[in-house]
């Protein structure tokens, strides 16, 4: 028998998770909720989130609010959250919505905004606006799997399960409640569907799962191996005055980590720096010590970072292509993302100078 959106329904009605952005039952959800929710938790989890998002509420209470904020603030607001496009792309959404007066309420009309996507848009419309759609994140991929067998490995199975999943929308229970639908879908993804160890004598589809019946829940979605990470490596300077102040620079606004504070450093190359190269680009001469080594994995390659020291009287200004002074007590209010707030730490260290 086929899978019934009133099963997976009765059971979220009962089990649903309490999430700050969700509307409680019986409320109308909030689209700036919703949308703020959903790009925060691209490729990051609920629990990473939940004080992300609680801050930028404090900061940023509407859209208006965002789309008014500086940019540079929006960066701190969202700094060690990662994959900073999503935070220029947030900003610039903010600035579409507010400028035409409130968030488009169809899928058509949610893609053309910036930073809004294949997912993104239906999730936002059924849970938002009541739109019969079935988003298809990590968790809904799992369960479409398993609910219908598919062994194809991903990436190269993602068409088909997307399929797979659309059909269960088309349920009349589906349709009649599809914002409490989608969510029923994320909540047994993550719950009870597990990548490991799903909890299947709990599901409410156990008994029309195809993958459990043949014994093979657990190995599913199948995925095709990952090509090993290319190495990367970096040296980063870290210099201070006689007040503590620290020298800092911006990132160019586009590309990896765009428009973040950083400390200043060499490019990141397939080889090691040697001593002598990684001198040659230190932002100034000064009696530099070596701190330690940061080790940090991005999406697409692992780096490995030396962190150099060193105090000197005083920073003279112009210091560096993009340099500025902060005090040290002030950093924490920064830009920084979680790569160089690793290597501040090594840094700050108590190594004698």
């Amino acid at each position: 028998m086929p899978p019934e959106a009133r099963d997976l329904l009765h059971w979220y009605d009962r089990h649903r998770r309490i999430l700050p952005w969700r509307a409680a039952p019986g409320e109308t959800a909030d689209p700036y909720h919703v949308w703020l929710s959903e790009i925060m938790l691209q490729q990051t989890t609920v629990a990473a989130v939940l004080s992300y998002y609680r801050r930028f509420l404090e900061l940023f209470p509407t859209v208006e609010a965002l789309a008014a904020a500086p940019e540079e603030r929006v960066m701190q607001a969202w700094a060690g959250l990662g994959y900073y496009a999503r935070a220029r792309n947030l900003h610039a959404c903010a600035k579409a919505v507010a400028a035409r007066g409130g968030f488009p309420d169809t899928i058509e009309g949610l893609r053309t905004l910036p930073g809004i996507g294949g997912y993104t848009a239906p999730a936002i419309a059924a849970i938002a606006f009541g739109v019969p759609a079935v988003p298809v994140d990590g968790n809904v991929e799992r369960v479409a799997a398993r609910l219908f067998a598919v062994e194809t490995p991903l990436p190269a199975a993602r068409k088909a399960l997307g399929v797979a999943a659309a059909t269960l929308g088309q349920d009349p229970d589906a349709r009649a409640r599809p914002s409490d639908f989608a969510q029923g879908l994320f909540d047994l993804g993550a719950t009870i569907c597990t990548p490991r160890r799903p909890a299947c004598a709990l599901c409410p589809w156990r008994d029309p799962c195809r993958a459990r019946a043949l014994g093979i829940a657990a190995d599913l979605p199948r995925k095709t191996p990952k090509p090993v990470r290319p190495e990367r490596h970096g040296v980063m300077f870290h210099v201070t005055d006689r007040d503590g102040a620290v020298l800092l620079q911006r990132r160019p606004p586009e590309g990896l980590l765009g428009g973040m504070t950083e400390l200043p450093g060499t490019p990141w190359r397939e080889t090691p720096w040697t001593q002598a190269e990684a001198m040659a680009l230190a932002p100034l001469v000064a009696d530099w010590r070596q701190a330690g080594t940061v080790r940090h994995v991005f999406t697409h390659f692992a780096l490995t970072v030396e962190v150099w020291r060193a105090r000197v009287p005083r920073i003279p200004p112009g210091t560096g292509t993009r340099g500025f002074l902060r005090a040290a007590d002030t950093l924490a209010d920064e830009a920084l993302p979680t790569l160089m707030r690793k290597a501040l730490r090594v840094a700050e260290a108590k190594h004698p100078l």
